[in-house]
């Protein structure tokens, strides 16, 4: 039996959301727009060739807008997307859900 993406809710979820730092660059780029620097010092695990293709799928699945400005040197800018402002419900689930995981894997250590 074949999912079809546009069918399956959880799915099409994960699928948009795959990638090691996609909730984290949208976390990131909801407290507002970011040059790819900033972005790199945020988020310095990530190598530049890795977040460049986390943020060019992003801007693929339509949640993330680059934003190039003629100058020189060449700027760039991102940004969500109204329907990436749309994530920021879920955001706010993952940090509850992640903050009360903690506090019960500390619960359980003592």
């Amino acid at each position: 039996m074949s999912i079809n993406y546009e069918q399956c809710p959880y799915i099409t979820t994960q699928k948009v959301l795959q990638g090691k730092w996609a909730i984290v660059v949208l976390y990131h780029l909801n407290t507002g727009t970011k040059r790819f620097n900033q972005l790199e010092k945020l988020i310095p695990q990530a190598t530049r060739t890795v977040l460049t293709r986390q943020l060019r799928q992003l801007e693929k699945d339509k949640l993330v807008e680059r934003k190039v400005f003629a100058e020189v040197p060449p700027r760039v800018e991102y940004s969500l997307t109204e329907l990436g402002m749309q994530f920021q419900q879920v955001l706010t689930q993952i940090e509850v859900f992640g903050l009360t995981y903690i506090t019960a894997l500390k619960s359980l250590k003592k």
